[in-house]
Order: structure tokens, then sequence, then C-alpha cells
């Protein structure tokens, strides 16, 4: 289901997040499939379980996942996941407008960049 990289500079339970978000994003884990439990994971995985608590209470915090008291750990509806992603690239893109600005970069030449990155999007 997941694989860690070890060569990865970052932290595991940022490759657990994303390889989960990736998963969840694809539809390969539907909405309300139940996830394997924190000890599960960490064992199958090979890593400490608070590795794996880390990345579900980030993925909870961001909407992926919800938490059912006693049950598990379930893939959230793709509305909820959706709308918050949505907010965050949404914030990401307004950053790098920012920065296309205080560059220099003409608004012609910014929108010519956004149009033929969408349309390439698109096609893929």
């Amino acid at each position: 289901m997941i694989r860690i990289d070890y060569q990865d500079k970052r932290p595991i339970y940022e490759q657990v997040i994303e390889r989960l978000q990736n998963l969840i994003v694809r539809g390969v884990l539907e909405s309300d499939t139940k996830l394997p439990s924190v000890r599960n994971l960490a064992i199958e995985l090979s890593i400490n379980p608070n590795t794996i608590q880390r990345a579900y209470t980030e993925l909870e915090r961001t909407g992926f996942i919800y938490t059912v008291k006693g049950k598990g750990n379930y893939v959230a509806a793709d509305r909820i996941w959706r709308g918050n992603e949505k907010t965050n690239v949404m914030k990401d893109l307004e950053k790098s407008v920012q920065q296309v600005i205080a560059l220099g970069v003409s608004e012609e030449e910014t929108k010519k960049f956004i149009e033929e990155t969408y349309r390439k999007g698109r096609e893929a």
C-alpha cells in the first residue's frame, strides 16, 4: 500500500501523508474506506506507531480522513478534502503570483504561462 523511501530527506510521517493523500485523490482509497490501524500500519512499514499517529492526525486536520472513536480511521468524503485542498492550492498560487509581481514579470506573461500550464495539465 505504502512505500517509505529512506533516501528521501523528508520526515517519514510526511511521506506517509503524501502517499495516503495520493491514494485518496486517485480514488484508490474511496470515501468511508477503513484505514489500517496505527499499530498495523506501523508494523507493516516497520516504523514507530507515533509516526503513523502523527500522519493520521495531520490527515484528519486537513480533512482527508476522519476518526470514529473505538472503530478507527476512515477516508473522508471527497467534497471535504477537495475544498480544503482547493483553498490551500489557491493560497499557494496567490503567494506565487506575489513573487512573480515582485520579480517584475508582466501580467501578460504570467497569464500566458498559467494558460499554457493549465492546457498542458488538461491534456495529460
